[in-house]
């Protein structure tokens, strides 16, 4: 049986009233046959992702792992400055491999809502990760952009939490599809 294993912080671990993470619920759903292993810790950045990645990635052999970090890397309560993170994020890659790793920028914020973090910022994570994937060849996911281009996006960014960064389902809708379709693409 293949192994995806999702690797993040509280986007990819959230349950939004499911037994389970919403993110592999979803991507269960779609792809039944393989073996989906949650790998996110709320609250963690990438230095915490660095520090738990062989006992929760790597010990698993996965033959694919998405990484979707800069949420807490770009909020004020344990800020990781760009360089820091783009760094963090070249080591992570390295890590996995850049042939098995799937890295998804992060998501944008309803700023209406969200205090900690702005659009523009979370933007220029996701930039620091679209650079990483091209300067080290690997699988990538423009989460942020493609979140951003959906028709009133702020209203796919209302969880249960309802704070402009923690989605619910629709936003786990739009995650699970881009993540089922690279799968996919990476099948064949």
């Amino acid at each position: 049986m293949k192994t995806l294993v999702c690797f993040g912080d509280s986007i990819t671990a959230r349950h939004e009233g499911f037994t389970e993470p919403m993110l592999t619920s979803k991507i269960a759903s779609r792809l039944p046959t393989i073996n989906i292993i949650n790998a996110g810790v709320p609250g963690h950045n990438t230095n915490d992702a660095l520090s738990r990645i062989k006992q929760d990635v790597l010990s698993h052999h996965a033959h694919f792992v998405t990484v979707l970090f800069g949420a807490n890397d770009a909020g004020k309560k344990r800020p990781v400055d760009l360089s820091t993170f783009t760094e963090n994020m070249r080591t992570i890659v390295r890590f996995i491999g850049p042939h098995k790793t799937i890295l998804i920028t992060p998501s944008p914020v309803d700023e209406q809502k969200q205090a900690d973090r702005t659009k523009n910022l979370l933007g220029q994570y996701a930039k620091a990760v679209k650079d990483v994937a091209l300067e080290l060849n690997c699988h990538l996911i423009d989460f942020y952009a493609h979140f951003l281009s959906q028709p009133d996006y702020q209203s796919k960014l209302k969880g249960m939490e309802d704070d402009g960064l923690h989605f619910g389902e629709a936003g786990y809708e739009l995650l699970s599809e881009l993540i089922v379709e690279k799968w996919q693409q990476l099948q064949t």
